[in-house]
């Protein structure tokens, strides 16, 4: 932790100096006009390489909108957006670069760069969602592949907001980033990032996720606000090389059509020392936090302290799997601490935008899952100080998963499937399910269930090292004899009150 709280200090000190000694060079007197139709690409790509080759300072843009196509930030360059001004993305798809480097579309590149931001109470919109269907009606007269044949193109050419590729020394404070053709904001193999006071509006289309965090060191997301259609935080590993570290969150609010906190889904390198503080989940539809590792990365050293989590579809899913043959991913040391979540029975994020799917039904609501595959248990797993208050409402004669050791014993592994919480259809606890774990230790953890619910609250089936003190479990109407905890193939479980 103290190796966090000076990552967090010294990039503070870098924003005040970088600030303090930046000189101001005005966007008009390269050009660019904020007639909102103009198209400033060559302008403003004018003014960043002066910039750069002349000591470095900030482009400001103020006093309207400035049109553009791809840009690309150079050394020692600021991009300042003062409020009441917009960077508004072209909506022509052909004025957006696919770079050969990062091997992705975007409105904002920096490819191998140092000492970059991007500052101001400004706004940075891409107008994705015109730019996306304008895309597809390209796919329709042949001038653009589309191989998934979805009537959206892949992610990778559909231009993000932001894209920062192999950087050093970045600096992203207090824009708000809207309308992403694609994921908001990528930082790939990047060193040294503090996001700090950032709104994201990223919910016109599909995929866009809120900040993704690809094998980069030395992060801090803080005091940020995220309403996104696809995950919020998510942290990913797109070679078996890479590494994820050093990485703070803290001060922030997130609201998603899929996930909040989230590791993977590519998962390939390795993750560690991770810290998320006072964060706000809410509206949700699946799970407020997601640490899955199916392709063979490890995950290390992860501690989550202080979390609300309300009106969202899943609290807590912890999932190793193995999509990749020949690869054994792990994950050890997770402390989950100071949680309060609410789960609703209706859809959480009913009546956004771009929804989550409407399950396959039969389905009840599901519990939270610590679940390991065979052999490759999830281990040192820690919950403190954690309340969640459940619908309950489960109906055995609308969809039934039993807990008899031949019936756990049926649920498939789902090993190779993409990791989500509601994969199973149906679980067989409506608090928690715990399969293939060792050392999982539960302190002060509470779990109410307001309706009828024929499930048990906790069922534990093959874990090496069950510590439970000071759980408590209240349902309304509970019947009588009714056994809350099941357990089977459980080594050393211990219940203290």
């Amino acid at each position: 932790m103290k190796k966090l709280l000076t990552i967090a200090s010294v990039l503070a000190l870098a924003l005040i100096s970088v600030s303090a000694g930046a000189k101001d060079y005005l966007a008009t007197d390269f050009g660019a006009k904020a007639d909102g139709k103009t198209l400033n690409t060559a302008s403003l790509q004018a003014a960043i390489d002066y910039i750069s080759d002349n000591g470095g300072g900030r482009l400001v843009l103020n006093g309207g909108d400035f049109v553009s196509g791809t840009i690309y930030l150079k050394s020692d360059v600021t991009l300042h957006i003062e409020e009441g001004s917009r960077l508004l993305g072209s909506l022509n798809p052909w004025d957006y670069v696919r770079d050969p480097d990062a091997q992705w579309t975007a409105f904002v590149f920096s490819i191998k760069q140092k000492n970059i931001g991007i500052s101001g109470k400004g706004e940075i919109n891409c107008r994705g969602f015109l730019v996306a269907t304008k895309g597809v009606d390209y796919c329709h007269l042949g001038l653009i592949d589309d191989p998934l044949k979805l009537d959206r193109l892949q992610e990778g050419k559909r231009p993000e907001n932001l894209h920062f590729f192999k950087c050093e020394g970045i600096t992203v404070k207090d824009i708000t980033l809207r309308d992403p053709a694609s994921w908001n904001q990528q930082y790939d193999k990047c060193r040294n990032i503090l996001v700090d006071g950032v709104k994201v509006d990223a919910k016109s289309y599909w995929n866009n996720d809120g900040i993704d965090i690809v094998d980069c060191s030395d992060v801090v997301i803080r005091n940020c606000d995220f309403d996104a259609a696809d995950d919020v935080y998510c942290f990913k590993s797109h070679s078996k090389d890479g590494v994820s570290e050093n990485i703070l969150v803290e001060n922030c609010r997130g609201r998603s059509s899929a996930n909040g906190i989230k590791f993977g889904t590519y998962t390939l390198g390795k993750f560690k020392h991770f810290r998320f503080k006072n964060m706000y989940i809410y509206n949700t539809y699946r799970s407020a936090i997601t640490i899955a590792t199916v392709d063979g990365a490890s995950i290390e050293d992860v501690e989550i302290d202080g979390l609300q989590s309300i009106h969202t579809g899943n609290p807590i899913f912890i999932r190793t799997g193995s999509r990749r043959p020949g690869e054994n991913p792990y994950m050890k040391d997770i402390v989950i601490k100071n949680v309060y979540a609410e789960v609703p029975f209706e859809k959480p994020d009913a009546g956004y935008m771009y929804e989550g799917p409407v399950e396959d039904l039969p389905r009840n609501v599901c519990p939270s899952g610590i679940q390991g595959i065979p052999g490759m248990p999830i281990q040192n797993i820690t919950l403190e100080n954690v309340e969640i208050v459940y619908p309950g409402k489960a109906d055995a004669n609308y969809a039934f998963r039993g807990s008899s050791k031949a019936e756990l014993e049926a649920i498939p592994e789902l090993e190779k499937s993409y990791p989500e919480f509601s994969n199973w259809k149906e679980l067989p606890a409506w608090g928690f399910y715990i399969r293939h774990a060792e050392g999982v230790n539960f302190k002060n953890v509470k779990i109410t269930v307001k309706g009828e619910d024929y499930r048990p609250a906790i069922v534990a089936d093959d874990v090496n090292g069950l510590n439970f003190k000071g759980v408590q479990i209240f349902q309304e109407n509970t019947p009588k004899g009714k056994k809350q905890i099941i357990t089977n193939n459980v080594k050393k479980f211990k219940n203290k009150k």
